[in-house]
C-alpha cells in the first residue's frame, strides 16, 4: 500500500520512533509512520494525532485517511540514524547554547567552529568529551595547544549525550509532546529549552 501524504502548509514535522521499551530509535516522516501503522509494526503510541490522506477510491469516490501520533514505539529491531556517539556541527553547537566555550559570548552557527579540546594533532579525537563550541577568535587563539597550555579556561565540562538528548539535539522542530517525552530523561548536564 502506498501511502500519499497531503501537507496542510508548513514545515512538515517528525514523528519520535521508538522501540518497545520505550527508547528513541529515528526521527522518521509521517509517511513512513503510516506505512508502519499499515504493516501493524506499532505495538504502541503517544501525543497528538495526526490525520494523513491518500488517494481517493475509484470505485467509492472516498479519500484514505490513517491517524499517525507523533511518537510510535515499534516491534522488531531497527537501524538507528541518531547515535549519542554522533557528532554533528549542528548538534555540538545546540549542546553548548551556541555559545564559545571559552569567552562565553553567544554566536549564530556560521560564526562558531569546532575545537579540539585535546588536538588533533597530538591525538585528540572528534568525540563529545574533546569538542566544545568554540569562536574562530577563541579557536585561533588556543591553536594547537591544550586549554591549560593556552591558559584559557573552558567554561563548562563538555559531556557526552544521552540517546533521549542526542534525539533531542538532532531535530530543530520538535512538537510539544515529544519533548515532554525526551526531556523526562535528560542528565542533569545541561538545561535545554
Amino acid at each position: 500500500m502506498v501511502v500519499c501524504v497531503v501537507l496542510g502548509g508548513g514545515i512538515m514535522e517528525k514523528i519520535l520512533r521508538l522501540d518497545a521499551a520505550g527508547e528513541p530509535t529515528a526521527w522518521i516522516n509521517r509517511e513512513d509512520a503510516a506505512n508502519l501503522y499499515v504493516k501493524s509494526q506499532v505495538i504502541w503510541d503517544l501525543g497528538e494525532a495526526r490525520k494523513i490522506y491518500g488517494g481517493i477510491n475509484a470505485i467509492s469516490g472516498r479519500r484514505s485517511a490513517i491517524t499517525v501520533k507523533s511518537l510510535i514505539a515499534t516491534r522488531g529491531s531497527v537501524n538507528v540514524k541518531t547515535t549519542s556517539d554522533t557528532v554533528t556541527n549542528a548538534m555540538l553547537f545546540r549542546r553548548d547554547g551556541y555559545c564559545c566555550m571559552y569567552c562565553g559570548k553567544q554566536f549564530n552557527y556560521s560564526e562558531l567552529t569546532r575545537d579540539h579540546i585535546m588536538p588533533r594533532s597530538r591525538g585528540g579525537s572528534d568525540t563529545w568529551v574533546n569538542l566544545v563550541a568554540a569562536c574562530e577568535r577563541c579557536n585561533n587563539h588556543k591553536a594547537d595547544r591544550t586549554p591549560e597550555e593556552a591558559g584559557m579556561a573552558l567554561l563548562a565540562i563538555p559531556f557526552k549525550p544521552n540517546i533521549f538528548e542526542a534525539m533531542y539535539l538532532s531535530n530543530r522542530r520538535i512538537l510539544a509532546d515529544q519533548m515532554d517525552y525526551l526531556e523526562k530523561q535528560f542528565s542533569s548536564s545541561r538545561n535545554w529549552q
